[in-house]
């Protein structure tokens, strides 16, 4: 699993967590994501504005 970081606030998307309060599920894929996926806590509205990063 990996890890995805937003380039505005420093929120991480983890793979393996999901993010339960968003509605997405442990184990769903960044890329699978909504085209219409946007930070939570910033709105940065690009998903490929987010930059993977190997660990936390």
């Amino acid at each position: 699993m990996s890890y995805f970081q937003c380039p505005g606030c420093g929120y991480v998307y983890d793979e393996a967590k999901g993010d339960a309060h968003e509605g997405y599920p442990p184990g769903l894929k960044f890329a699978d994501l909504p085209e219409e996926f946007v930070c939570p806590d910033c709105a940065v509205r690009y998903k490929e504005d987010f930059v993977s990063v190997e660990s936390l």
